[in-house]
């Protein structure tokens, strides 16, 4: 019999993960000193350990190997299937958060857009015909405007604008799944609309429907601007607006 510090070097763990081990039920002593207190190991427990060890190295998580432990065989091997398919999927997602990552890297972007699905909105609307982004400032009358544009990428060439307004034209924004970004005051919107139809390109999807530009201000009267730009996946279905 071996005492728990011997039964710990032998084994490549802490005393502190053997009584870790008994307090969850995975490997009690085989005996305990009635008098110093003192946890004794033998043969079996050792075998036991080293058991429980493999199943860890196997990426079986401790409440898994407590519940399969002393199942039979085929018990063992489904838990470390299912265990298989869990780790495919971290390792799947891992790669994506790196590519995308990278990505953000080789692009050099100032933004960080996300990828929400919004509610509907019923606007009423007034369009116009626009030359070049830079008069899209002139519809902004006051500190909170919201604007719609009609493109499908960064504009080369004049296009169909709308800014919101009593008297407009009703219309209605569906539920969309959308590329967003949060333009703080004081940086470029046209330079971060560029950015985020660059990146709806490089992740493959496809402008669904008009790109919104809302400007917000809070109660202590910071402000800042969002972004919108439906998306779908290419050959998907786009999102137009109704007219109401």
């Amino acid at each position: 019999m071996w005492r728990i510090g011997q039964v710990a070097r032998m084994a490549g763990v802490s005393a502190r993960t053997l009584r870790h081990y008994d307090r969850i039920g995975l490997l009690a002593p085989a005996a305990v000193g009635h008098a110093t207190g003192y946890r004794w190991y033998g043969v079996a427990e050792l075998a036991r350990l080293e058991r429980i060890r493999g199943l860890q190295r196997l990426g079986l998580p401790l409440h898994r190997i407590v519940e399969v432990l002393d199942a039979p065989d085929a018990q063992v091997r489904q838990a470390l299937q299912e265990t298989v398919a869990v780790l495919h999927d971290d390792i799947a997602a891992l790669t994506a958060t790196a590519a995308r990552a990278a990505e953000h890297l080789a692009a050099a972007r100032t933004i960080l857009p996300q990828q929400p699905t919004v509610g509907a909105r019923r606007l009423r609307m007034h369009r116009v015909r626009v030359e070049h982004p830079a008069e899209l400032a002139g519809m902004c009358g006051g500190p909170e405007t919201l604007l719609l544009t009609w493109l499908d990428g960064p504009p080369e060439g004049g296009f169909t604008a709308a800014w919101a307004g009593v008297g407009g034209e009703p219309l209605t924004l569906p539920v969309r799944d959308v590329a967003r970004t949060i333009v703080p005051a004081g940086t470029g919107v046209v330079r971060a609309g560029r950015e985020l139809f660059d990146w709806v390109d490089r992740q493959g999807l496809a402008v669904a429907g008009p790109t919104l530009e809302e400007h917000l201000v809070d109660g202590d009267g910071a402000r800042a601007a969002a972004l919108e730009v439906p998306v779908r996946p290419t050959g998907g279905q786009s999102t137009a607006p109704t007219i109401n």
